[in-house]
């Protein structure tokens, strides 16, 4: 027979568990939402196409690349955050070395869409 203690042990690990897989699903929506503004500043480049003068849309492009690495980075520092504060019980999450490293790769790939929208 398992105490009441032991139950609600058993349910605080759980809560932990999904509280772990939350916190990727969020550090997913907000890599989704990096993404969007990626897409945004590709986007206005190519509704502006030839708009005088150049800069003025190359400016509001770079913007939106700017603050797609500043969400790829403020979703990663709030995800490893919650991780060291969680202890996993059977949910093992992402490691914060896979989370700096797409944010990393995603940052990196966002700066050069950056410089080729200013080739272009």
């Amino acid at each position: 027979m398992t105490s009441s203690n032991e139950m609600a042990k058993e349910r605080t690990d759980w809560a932990e568990d999904r509280t772990i897989l939350a916190n990727e699903r969020t550090f997913a929506g907000w890599m989704r939402t990096g993404m969007a503004s990626l897409g945004v500043a590709l986007g206005l480049r190519a509704l502006f196409g030839e708009f005088e003068p150049t800069w003025l849309p190359k400016t509001v492009s770079t913007i939106f690349v700017l603050t797609a690495i500043l969400i790829f980075w403020a979703a990663r520092r709030q995800a490893c955050a919650t991780i060291d504060r969680l202890n996993d019980h059977q949910a093992k999450p992402q490691s914060p070395l896979y989370m700096t490293t797409l944010a990393s790769v995603l940052s990196i790939a966002s700066a050069a869409t950056g410089i080729v929208l200013w080739w272009l």
